[in-house]
C-alpha cells in the first residue's frame, strides 16, 4: 500500500509499505517529514514531478534505511513528489516523470524485462543501438559468431562494444598514424610510455592499473586498530606510495551537467580507491572548458560567433551545473577540491567554427597507498568475486561507446540513455570498507577495480582477465525490476567497486561492510577456464558466455590517415592607447577572472589534511598556484599538485601548446618544495581532441610527440593519462570543433608543507623580480588578449630552451627550500599584468611600484599581455636570491617593490600605467559575481560582491598562547569517542584533535550503538562528527537524529551519557545539527532552536573568523576575547533561535555580522552554542580542521607555532575530565 504525507499544493511524500502502518509509526513518520501530516486520501488528483516509477532512487534507499533505524518495519520505498502545473515540462526525463495523479499504482511498472536476443545482423543492431562499432569490428564479431557456432547474444555484442570502445581500449592512441603518406614510427601510447622508460625516477606502477603510483615517504597511519568493531585509534608508520589520476567526463557533462560532472568526480575517486589492492583518495582537482558563457549582452569578445541552438544545455548552465555536480560529490564523499581551472573559448575563421560546445570536464586527484599493497595479485581458482555498493538501474547504458562518438551523432534518446546519476554517500560507504582493509594489518584483497564505463561487463572482466570467471546473474542486485539481462550486466550505475578476495577472508570484509552499511554481494567465482560467463542459476539464462580472448578481441588495428594543414590565423591589431579597455576585458574572461563562484561552494578543508588550497591572503581570494595535502597529521610530508593547459596557443602550433601546458603545470607547482626537484614530479596527460577531422590527427600526433620529447628533456615522466578523441558537437546544419587540448596534471612529494609559497605580496618583504622562463621573445598569439580581439594570432610563445627551463626550475626550488621567497606567482592566463595585479588583490592597501624598462621590450601591450612562461617573485633577501640566480646563470629582472597603497604603478620606458588595485579587483571579480547570481539566493551574490573586500581576516590570539604541541606522553589518557553515521566524513580530523590533546579515542559507528556493540559507559568525551549523514535526506542530521530518537539501544546509550555529570560532548557541523535536532543544548526551552538552510540556499565553504564571547564552555572559555580563523563548510548552518539572545549561551560569533563572513545568516550572528552547564558544545565552524597553523588558509606570521589556539578546546576538555577524578 502507498501512504501519502504532506501538502498537496507543495510537496507529498509517498510511502510504500508491505503492511499497515501503526499509529506510533505514523507519528514517527510525521516527525521525520518535518511535521507534515498523513493524508487520508488514497489518490491525489493533482500534477506532480517525481522519480520514474521503475527507479528506486538513492534518496529513497536512504529514507527507507532511516525508517528502519527508527524501528519502523515494512517500508520498502519512499519518494518525494513536488506539485506542478499540468503543463509543466521543465524536468529531466531520465530521472523524473510527470504524474497527473498520485495513487496506489504510482510505483507500479507494467514493463516486462526484455528477453535475451540472438543477434543475427550485427551491423543493423550496431546502428539501431548506437554502439559505435567500426566495420572491421563488426566483421570480427561475425567471425567470433562463426567460430563458436551460434549467434551472439545482445549482451555479448553490447559487452564487446563497451569493453572495446575507444573510451576503454584507446585504439587511436595504440593505432598507427600515417601522416602525409608517411607511416609514423611510433604509436601515441608508445611516445607517452617512452617518458617513463627514459625517466623512471620514482615510478612504482604505471599504465597497468587504475592509477599511477610514485614512491612516497614514510608516513604515519592514524586509524582504528580494527575496522570490523568499535576500536581505538593507534598510530603506525608505513612506506607510502603517492597516487595520481585524472579522468574526463566530457560527453555526460555536455548532456546532463550536474550528474555528468558528479559521476566524473566519483569515477575518478574510485580509480584512486582501486589502485593496487586498494588505496586512499586524498584530494581532487577540476577543470571546466565551455564555449562563451554570454553572462551579459554585448560583451565584445563574445560577438563574433553567433550563439548556437544548444543541443542540451547552454554554456552558462553547464558551468554552473557541472561545478555544482562535481562540488556536491566531493562535499558529500568527503574529498576536498584543492585546485582547478576554467577556460571559455570560441572562434570562427575561414568558415571553420571552433568552440568547446562539446565541453571538457576533467576530474583529477591525488592520494596514497601502502608500498606493499601497490601491486595487484593474480586471482586464483575459487577466489570470490565481490561487489561493494549500490543496485543496478537503467543508467549509463552504452556510456562508454557513446562517449566515443561525436555528441549529436546519435538520436537524443540513445545519448540520454547513457546519462548517469550520482550517489556519493553510497560510494563513501564502499570506500570506508576498502579503507578499513587497506589500513588493517593484513589486507586480504587480491585485486580491485571500479565500476565505471561498461558497468559489470568491464569491471568484472578486467578483474578476471588473466584467469576467467563465472558470475551468478541472480546475485547481482537489481533496483529496477524492468531491467533486461543485458541492462543488468551492462548498466553504469555508479558508486560500486568490484574486487577479488579469497574464500577464507571474505567474512572479515563482510563484517566491515555490514558495520559501514555498505551493501556487499558475493556474485561469483574465479575460474581457470579463461571464460567470462554470466548465468542465472535459477532459470538458466546465459546472456554472456565468451572466451576472454574473443571478448577482449584481436579487434583490428586502427590506422589513422591524415594530412598536415597549415592554418594561418589572422594576426592581432592593437593600440596601446586602449590599454585600460583591453585590461578590463581580459580581466573578465572566465579563464582570467576570479573563481570565487567555484571555491565558495566546494569543500576545501574536509579531512583536516589540506595544507594549501585555492584561496590566499586576508581577503581569501582564489589565487594560489597549487594545491598541497599533508600525508599525515605530523604536518611535514605531503603531496603537491597543479594543472596546466594552453589549447589556444596549440591552435597556432600544437607543439608549442604542449610545451606551454607542461610549463604552466610546472610554474604552478614550483612554489612547493618537491623531493628531488623537477625529477620528483610526475605528470598526467589528458588528451581531448576532435580526431577524424581533416588535419586534426596530424596535429594530435605533433602535440603528443612534443609532450613526450619535452618531458624527456626535462627529466619528467608521464605514467598516467586518458584520452577523449571525439571532441566535436554536431548540429543539424553545422559542426563545431573543440580545440585540441592537453591538460597536464603535475604531482610530487612535497617535503615540507609549511614552506609552500603563496602569491600575495608581503608588506614587509623586499624587492620584486621577473623571470622569463620561456627563452622566447614576447608573443601574443593564443593569449587571453588575443581572445578579446576575436583573434587567435600567428605567433605563439614557446619554451625554446628546455635545459634552461629545467635549470631555472631547480634553482627556484632550492630558493623555496631556503625560505627566501616571500611571494611568488606564475605568468599565464592574462599575462604579466594579471600576475602583478593578482599579487596585490588579496589584501587591502597593497600595491606595488613597478618599472619594466630593463626587460627591453618597447611594446608594452606585448610585454604585459603575452603569456610566455615565467614567474614573478618577491624576496626576503635580495642579495641572497640574486647570488643564487647568478650562480645558476638564470636571467632575472628586478622590477619593483611593494607599496602600502591602493595603487599598482607601472613604467615601461616611455609608457606609464597607473592602476587602482581595488577598482581592477572589482572588474576581475565581476564575472564571478555574475555567475554567483545564478547559484545564490536572496540577492546574496550582490552582498558578497559588496563585502568581499571589506571583510579582511583580522586575528586576536590569546595572550599566553605559545603554539607548542601538547606533551601527552607521560600523562594518563582519558577515553573519548567519535560518533559517526553513514555519510559522515570528518571522523579522522576530530579523532586526531582528541588524540593530540591526550585522549584515547574510540571509533564508534551508529551500527555499533544500534546493535548494542557499544555502550559508551567508559567514555567521558564524545564528538559527533561532520559530514552528510544519510546524504542529508529529509534534512541535515534528521535521519541520524531519528536513529537516536527511536532506536531503543542507541537512545538509552545517549541518555545515559548525557545524564552523567563527568561527561563532555562536542557536535561539529553535522554533529551540531544532530545535537540541535535532538534538543540536547537547550532542553529547558519549550521552543527549540534548529539548524536550517543557509540564507544563500547553497553550500558555503570558506575560511572565516569567529570571535569567542564571554562564555562558560568547558572547551572554549579560555579563548574568551580571541578572534581566530576557522574553516566552515555547510549547507544548513543557520542557527534558527526562537528565543531572545540572552536565553542562549552563545560561545562564539562570526568575525563580521554580514555575508559572506557570516556564511549562513544565523540569528544573533551565532557560530557556536553550549548548554547551561558548559559541558556540551555545538559549533558549525570546523575547529577540528583548524588545529594546525598549516590548516589555516591565512595564519599570522608565527612560524614557531606547532598548533593553533583551537587545540585548547581539546586540552581544556582533557584537563576538566582529569579534574573530575
Amino acid at each position: 500500500m502507498i501512504h501519502f504525507f504532506g501538502n498537496t499544493d507543495r510537496i507529498v511524500f509517498a510511502v510504500q509499505s508491505q503492511e499497515t502502518i501503526g499509529k506510533e509509526d505514523i507519528k514517527k513518520l510525521e516527525w521525520l517529514f518535518g511535521g507534515l501530516d498523513k493524508l487520508t486520501e488514497n489518490k491525489i488528483s493533482s500534477s506532480f514531478i517525481g522519480p520514474r516509477a521503475a527507479m528506486i532512487t538513492p534518496w529513497s534507499t536512504n529514507a527507507v534505511e532511516i525508517t528502519q533505524n527508527m524501528g519502523i518495519n515494512g517500508i520498502i520505498r519512499i519518494e518525494e513528489f513536488k506539485a506542478c502545473n499540468s503543463d509543466f515540462t521543465d524536468y529531466d526525463p531520465m530521472i523524473f516523470e510527470k504524474f497527473n495523479a498520485l495513487d496506489q499504482n504510482s510505483f507500479t511498472v507494467d514493463i516486462k524485462p526484455e528477453p535475451i536476443l540472438e543477434i543475427t545482423d550485427i551491423a543493423a543492431y550496431n546502428k539501431k543501438e548506437g554502439l559505435a562499432l567500426s566495420d572491421e569490428e563488426i566483421e570480427y564479431l561475425n567471425g567470433v559468431s562463426n567460430k563458436i557456432g551460434r549467434p551472439l547474444t545482445d549482451s555479448e555484442v553490447f559487452g564487446f562494444s563497451q569493453v572495446n570502445s575507444e573510451h576503454c581500449r584507446h585504439k587511436i592512441f595504440n593505432g598507427t598514424f600515417v601522416i602525409d603518406g608517411e607511416e609514423k614510427p611510433s604509436s601515441l601510447f608508445k611516445l607517452i610510455k617512452e617518458t617513463s622508460k627514459k625517466n623512471p625516477n620514482d615510478i612504482v606502477s604505471a599504465y597497468k592499473d587504475n592509477v599511477a603510483f610514485l614512491k612516497g615517504p614514510v608516513v604515519e597511519q592514524f586509524a582504528p586498530k580494527r575496522g570490523d568493531i568499535p576500536d581505538y585509534y593507534s598510530t603506525s608508520n608505513f612506506e607510502s606510495v603517492i597516487s595520481l589520476k585524472a579522468e574526463t567526463h566530457n560527453f555526460p557533462t555536455t548532456v546532463e551537467p550536474f550528474n555528468g560532472a558528479a559521476t566524473g568526480s566519483g569515477g575518478e575517486i574510485r580509480d584512486r580507491l582501486a589502485g593496487g589492492k586498494g588505496s586512499i583518495p586524498l584530494a581532487g582537482t577540476a577543470v571546466y572548458m565551455t564555449s562563451y558563457s554570454r553572462l551579459e549582452e554585448n560583451r565584445p569578445w563574445e560577438q563574433k560567433m553567433d550563439e548556437r541552438a544548444w543541443l542540451y544545455q547552454t554554456p552558462m548552465d553547464i558551468l554552473i551545473k557541472a561545478s555544482n555536480g562535481a562540488s556536491d560529490f566531493g562535499n558529500k564523499f568527503g574529498q576536498p577540491l584543492i585546485t582547478g581551472s576554467v577556460l571559455t573559448f570560441e572562434h570562427e575563421e575561414d568558415a571553420r567554427k571552433l568552440g568547446f560546445d562539446k565541453v571538457i570536464m576533467q576530474a583529477g586527484g591525488i592520494g596514497y597507498g601502502k608500498a606493499d599493497q601497490a601491486k595487484k595479485d593474480t586471482p586464483k581458482n575459487g577466489d570470490k568475486i565481490v561487489i561493494l555498493g549500490g543496485d543496478n538501474y537503467r543508467i549509463g547504458m552504452g556510456g562508454a561507446a557513446v562517449s566515443s562518438a561525436d555528441t549529436g551523432e546519435f538520436a537524443s534518446g540513445i545519448e540520454l540513455n547513457a546519462v548517469q546519476r550520482s550517489n556519493p554517500e553510497m560510494q563513501k560507504r564502499a570506500a570506508n570498507a576498502v579503507r578499513a582493509m587497506v589500513e588493517s594489518d593484513h589486507n586480504s584483497i587480491v585485486s580491485i577495480h571500479d565500476h565505471g564505463a561498461g558497468g559489470h561487463l568491464n569491471c568484472l572482466s578486467e578483474l578476471v582477465e588473466e584467469t576467467g570467471g563465472h558470475i551468478d546473474l541472480d546475485k547481482l542486485p537489481v533496483g529496477d525490476p524492468t531491467l533486461s539481462d543485458k541492462e543488468i550486466i551492462g548498466n553504469e550505475s555508479q558508486e560500486r567497486m568490484g574486487l577479488v578476495i579469497s574464500d577464507n577472508d571474505i567474512e572479515v570484509l563482510k563484517r566491515i561492510a555490514d558495520r559501514e552499511r555498505s551493501p556487499m554481494y558475493d556474485v561469483g567465482e574465479v575460474t581457470n577456464d579463461n571464460k567470462f560467463k554470466f548465468r542465472s542459476k535459477s532459470n538458466g539464462n546465459t546472456p554472456m558466455d565468451l572466451d576472454l580472448e574473443d571478448m577482449f578481441g584481436s579487434s583490428p588495428k586502427t590506422y589513422m590517415y591524415d594530412k598536415s594543414i597549415n592554418r594561418n590565423y589572422s594576426d592581432l591589431n592593437y593600440n596601446s592607447d586602449f590599454f585600460l579597455d583591453y585590461l578590463e576585458q581580459v580581466l573578465q574572461l572566465e579563464s582570467v577572472a576570479c573563481k570565487d563562484w567555484l571555491t565558495n561552494k566546494v569543500d576545501r578543508c574536509v579531512g583536516g589534511k589540506v595544507a594549501k588550497q585555492q584561496c590566499t591572503g586576508p581577503l581569501q581570494l582564489p589565487l594560489n598556484n597549487c594545491g598541497v595535502m599533508a600525508l599525515d597529521f605530523k604536518g611535514k610530508e605531503g603531496i603537491a599538485t597543479s594543472i596546466g593547459h594552453s589549447p589556444i596557443s596549440g591552435l597556432i602550433d600544437p607543439g608549442a601548446g604542449s610545451r606551454n601546458s607542461i610549463a604552466e603545470s610546472l610554474t604552478n607547482i614550483i612554489w612547493a618544495p618537491i623531493k628531488n626537484n623537477i625529477k620528483g614530479i610526475s605528470l598526467s596527460a589528458n588528451w581531448m581532441w576532435p580526431c577524424k577531422n581533416e588535419g586534426e590527427d596530424a596535429r594530435l600526433y605533433e602535440a603528443v610527440k612534443a609532450v613526450s620529447d619535452f618531458a624527456i628533456q626535462l627529466g619528467l615522466n608521464i605514467p598516467t593519462g586518458k584520452d577523449s578523441l571525439s571532441m566535436k558537437q554536431k548540429y543539424p546544419n553545422e559542426d563545431v570543433i573543440s580545440p585540441g587540448t592537453v591538460i597536464i596534471s603535475a604531482a610530487g612529494n612535497c617535503t615540507d608543507i609549511t614552506k609552500v609559497v603563496e602569491p600575495t605580496l608581503n608588506k614587509n618583504a623586499q624587492s620584486i623580480y621577473y623571470l622569463n622562463l620561456s627563452s622566447d621573445e614576447h608573443k601574443l598569439g593564443g593569449s587571453a588578449f588575443a581572445q578579446i580581439l576575436n583573434k587567435v594570432g600567428t605567433n605563439a610563445p614557446d619554451i625554446k630552451n628546455p635545459e634552461y627551463f629545467k635549470n631555472a626550475f631547480n634553482t627556484l626550488q632550492n630558493i623555496v627550500n631556503k625560505n627566501l621567497i616571500a611571494a611568488g606567482h606564475d605568468v599565464a592566463s592574462g599575462g604579466l599584468i594579471t600576475t602583478l595585479l593578482e599579487m596585490c588583490f588579496s589584501d587591502v592597501n597593497l600595491g606595488a611600484e613597478i618599472d619594466l624598462s630593463s626587460i627591453n621590450q618597447k611594446d608594452s601591450i606585448k610585454l604585459l599581455f603575452s603569456e610566455n612562461s615565467g614567474v614573478v617573485i618577491q624576496t626576503f633577501n635580495d642579495k641572497e636570491i640574486e647570488y643564487q640566480l647568478n650562480q645558476a646563470d638564470i636571467n632575472y629582472f628586478k622590477i619593483g617593490k611593494v607599496s602600502l597603497s591602493d595603487n599598482l604603478n607601472i613604467i615601461n620606458q616611455n609608457d606609464v600605467f597607473n592602476l587602482t588595485v581595488s577598482k581592477q579587483r572589482d572588474v576581475w571579480y565581476k564575472t564571478s559575481f555574475l555567475l554567483d547570481q545564478k547559484q545564490t539566493a536572496e540577492n546574496l551574490a550582490k552582498t558578497r560582491f559588496d563585502n568581499y573586500k571589506v571583510q579582511p581576516l583580522n586575528f586576536v590570539f590569546p595572550n599566553n598562547f605559545d603554539g607548542i604541541k601538547p606533551n601527552t606522553q607521560l600523562n594518563s589518557r582519558p577515553k573519548a569517542a567519535i560518533i559517526r553515521e553513514k555519510g559522515s566524513n570528518s571522523e579522522r580530523e576530530m579523532a586526531n584533535a582528541m588524540y593530540l590533546a591526550g585522549f584515547d579515542v574510540k571509533d564508534v559507528h551508529m551500527t555499533d550503538l544500534i546493535s548494542g556493540r557499544e555502550t559508551l559507559d567508559d567514555i567521558q568525551f564524545i564528538g559527533a562528527v561532520g559530514g552528510f549523514s544519510n546524504s542529508d535526506v529529509l534534512g541535515s542530521a534528521k535521519g541520524w537524529a531519528g536513529a537516536f530518537k527511536y532506536n531503543e539501544k542507541a537512545n538509552q546509550t545517549l541518555k545515559r551519557f548525557f545524564s552523567r555529570e563527568d561527561t563532555l560532548s562536542v557536535g561539529i557541523c553535522n554533529g551540531c545539527q544532530l545535537f540541535m535536532e535532538l534538543d540536547l543544548i537547550n532542553p529547558e526551552h519549550e521552543r527549540h532552536g534548529k539548524m536550517t538552510y543557509n540564507n544563500s540556499k547553497k553550500h558555503e565553504s570558506s575560511f572565516t573568523s569567529v570571535t569567542v564571547q564571554k562564555n562558560n564552555s568547558v572547551m572554549l572559555s579560555s579563548l574568551e576575547g580571541s578572534t581566530l580563523g576557522v574553516w566552515i563548510s555547510h549547507g544548513e548552518g543557520k542557527f534558527n533561535l526562537p528565543h531572545n539572545e540572552e536565553d542562549y549561551n552563545i560561545v562564539a560569533k562570526y568575525g563580521y555580522e554580514s555575508y559572506p563572513a557570516n556564511p549562513n545568516g544565523s540569528d544573533f550572528n551565532t557560530a557556536m552554542l553550549c548548554d547551561v552547564t558548559g559541558r556540551h558544545l555545538v559549533t558549525m565552524p570546523h575547529i577540528e580542521r583548524s588545529i594546525f597553523p598549516w590548516n589555516w588558509a591565512n595564519y599570522p606570521n608565527k612560524s614557531n607555532h606547532e598548533v593553533s589556539p583551537w587545540i585548547e578546546a581539546f586540552t581544556n576538555a582533557k584537563a576538566w575530565i582529569e579534574g573530575k577524578k
